[in-house]
């Protein structure tokens, strides 16, 4: 399996979501990242922007990164979202990179050990022994989001063309 699929809200993109894609697809040798917006995650409240403005800041956060591909599978369906049925409709075997702060939740999200045989995880971890040992970077959308609020410098959180594309059209 020579792809990685990355899936999230997105909301915004930022460096700590692309360095652990960059940091799994080097460590693995995987030759293609697939990021994918999810539309409506079950486990999250309504994203603080539209689908269409998430999908155009991950399309501008990975255009210069060799190998990555946005895909807008999820946001195109109705319903909520479900890692396994975006999986299920590729066609391509997928490892699916994963953050360590997501396990303790995995189990909840839907069909996951079927999900886990169909994309087995590449796990971006500084502790997990069974994971890659990446550099995480402590960053969250809530974070940038708030900072945005308050005027703050972000351009150490998210990339340049992600956050022309904020203040151009006015969001968060």
């Amino acid at each position: 399996m020579s792809t990685g699929f990355l899936g999230g809200s997105f909301d915004p993109i930022h460096f700590g979501h692309l360095n652990l894609a960059i940091s799994l697809k080097e460590s693995a040798g995987l030759k293609k990242i697939l990021i994918c917006p999810a539309g409506n995650s079950p486990f999250k409240k309504e994203p603080h922007v539209a689908a269409h403005h998430r999908l155009k800041m991950c399309q501008l956060a990975v255009e210069d990164l060799e190998g990555f591909v946005v895909i807008d599978d999820e946001i195109k369906r109705d319903g909520p979202s479900y890692t396994i049925d975006t999986i299920r409709a590729l066609n391509e075997p997928v490892r699916l990179l994963l953050g360590d702060d997501q396990l303790e939740s995995f189990d909840k999200w839907k069909e996951s050990e079927e999900l886990k045989r169909l994309a087995p995880p590449l796990i971006g971890s500084r502790f997990n022994k069974e994971g890659a040992n990446i550099p995480i970077i402590e960053i969250s959308s809530t974070l940038v989001r708030e900072r945005l609020k308050k005027g703050l410098p972000c351009l150490h959180l998210v990339p340049h063309k992600v956050l022309d594309y904020i203040f151009k059209n006015g969001l968060y």
